[in-house]
């Protein structure tokens, strides 16, 4: 089970710093991250998602290689492998594309967007998704970055809850 986190930050930057960072912490095993998104308030007002994975070239990607094999696959039935190859590429690119763009990973646009919109100007929140952690190690590194991020919520059972929020202090 994963639990999510939101961490806010008083900077426009300091969000897109700390998911830098639990990337680093990610490859030294002291966090197993399922997602992590940045949400940015400019100071316009505007409400920017950044997320870790770009799922429309991800799913550009795969469409490709599926339309490239199947088309092969029918153009070698049709005697054609070539033309199949082309338009079996094209075909699943675009498809591939298009499910990219209007599917979702890990934690909903929605709920990322409407507590975006309950964000200050010129600040920043950190969404993760975490399978497990080592809360006090990941902490001092936060803290490292400099701001003054704040836990603005949580899944975490209460007494969990308490002990990172005493840790973010």
């Amino acid at each position: 089970m994963s639990d999510l986190i939101v961490i806010g930050f008083d900077t426009e930057d300091g969000a897109t710093a700390a998911r830098t960072e639990c990337a680093a912490l990610e490859k030294e095993y002291l966090i197993d991250l399922a997602d992590a998104v940045v949400v940015r308030r400019t100071s316009d007002g505007k409400v920017h998602l950044d997320q870790s994975v770009n799922l429309t070239a991800l799913g550009f990607s795969g469409g490709l290689a599926t339309g490239a094999f199947w088309g092969t696959l029918l153009g070698l039935i049709f005697l054609n492998p070539l033309a199949g190859f082309v338009a079996g590429s094209m075909t699943g690119a675009g498809v591939g594309t298009l499910e990219g763009h209007f599917s979702d990973y890990g934690i909903s646009d929605d709920f990322i967007r409407e507590v975006g919109q309950q964000l200050r100007n010129g600040t920043s929140a950190l969404f993760i998704l975490v399978r497990k952690a080592q809360p006090e190690k990941v902490v001092s590194e936060f803290h490292k970055l400099g701001g003054h991020p704040h836990i603005m919520q949580t899944s975490l059972s209460p007494e969990a809850d308490a002990k990172l929020r005493s840790l973010i202090g």
